[in-house]
């Protein structure tokens, strides 16, 4: 617990000297690779914003565009690097060009919803955007629901800095209950996504 206030401490010194490019860069930082957890960062900067430090919709803006970009830099690796090593040693991983065709098809009709919930998990929201590069999911549509996934995230994180301070005992109390609800809500759209999925092919003209 130590540990984690100096972590906190060091963060919120880091934004207040930073300012805005602070948020950015941690935020690329959490998105991409690096396990590197907003819960940490976009909190601290709604605090500063709560005091007067900073503004409030230039934090939102700063951690969306952040987490885009660390996205995107998932993402560029995965097109770039991901492809050719499964076309060329998927054999080894069971992973066969016949797999990777229907990855592509996955992503072309459910990318959208793939990446809007997936961006609302925990894990898996550093990640979700390798299989969208692998399977090279549409780029405007990636960067929007992207968006709009980290968004409402880092809406959620800067409100709760922003009411509640920097008591991180209590920042993460109200993180675990609004994941658990994030998460429900998650699983609820995705199930009423396939509903109307299954739907839609059954009323279309030679559907079963």
């Amino acid at each position: 617990m130590s540990l984690l206030q100096d972590l906190i401490g060091w963060i919120v010194a880091t934004i207040g000297h930073m300012g805005y490019p602070g948020v950015v860069a941690l935020m690329f930082l959490e998105s991409s690779f690096f396990p590197f957890p907003s819960e940490v960062v976009v909190p601290p900067a709604g605090y500063l914003a709560s005091v007067g430090e900073m503004n409030l919709w230039a934090v939102i803006a700063s951690g969306i565009l952040g987490s885009l970009l660390g996205a995107l830099f998932n993402y560029w690796i995965a097109v770039h690097w991901g492809r050719p090593f499964f076309e060329r040693y998927g054999k080894y991983f069971l992973v066969s060009p016949s797999s990777l065709d229907k990855a592509d098809r996955f992503f072309a009709r459910h990318g959208h919803i793939s990446t809007f919930t997936g961006r609302l998990l925990p894990v898996i929201r550093q990640y979700v955007s390798l299989p969208a590069g692998i399977a090279r999911m549409p780029l405007g549509s990636f960067c929007f629901f992207t968006a709009l996934g980290s968004g409402l995230w880092v809406v959620v994180l800067a409100l709760v800095g922003y009411w509640i301070g920097n008591n991180q005992e209590l920042v993460h109390q109200a993180l675990h209950r609004i994941t658990f609800l994030l998460v429900g809500g998650c699983v609820l759209l995705v199930g009423a996504y396939v509903w109307w999925q299954r739907r839609r092919r059954g009323t279309a003209p030679g559907g079963a």
